[in-house]
């Protein structure tokens, strides 16, 4: 089973997304703060990492920066969910190691078709 990490300060949107990957035979770990999805990247590898744009605290570009630098997840597919919409920001995430962007709402078709392009072997 692929594992995915959610990451977002809104536990509606942590549930909803969780439960369309169970649904479709993900697990799913939730953290609601980027510090939180670090800690969780440097107990386990993840085939997936689903974060936040805008949290308190760290961002997920602050996070996905300082994701990189584990040595379980300098590969590891990182996508931002965001309704950030702004080229300078997509541009700062992806030097960052950003591997693609979901603009939120994200269908649950959508998101699985993403899914499966971005993590091997899905």
């Amino acid at each position: 089973m692929k594992h995915v990490l959610l990451v977002d300060d809104s536990p509606t949107l942590l549930m909803s997304m969780a439960s369309v990957l169970e649904r479709s035979g993900y697990g799913v770990t939730k953290a609601a703060s980027g510090e939180e999805g670090l800690t969780q990247m440097r107990t386990k590898p993840f085939a997936l990492v689903i974060t936040d744009y805008n949290m308190p605290g760290i961002n997920g570009v602050e996070m996905i920066r300082e994701a990189r630098r584990l040595p379980n997840a300098r590969f590891t597919p990182m996508l931002l969910l965001t309704t950030e919409s702004e080229q300078k920001k997509r541009d700062d995430a992806k030097a960052a190691g950003a591997t693609g962007w979901l603009v939120k709402p994200v269908p649950a078709d959508k998101l699985l078709q993403v899914l499966k392009q971005v993590i091997p072997g899905a």
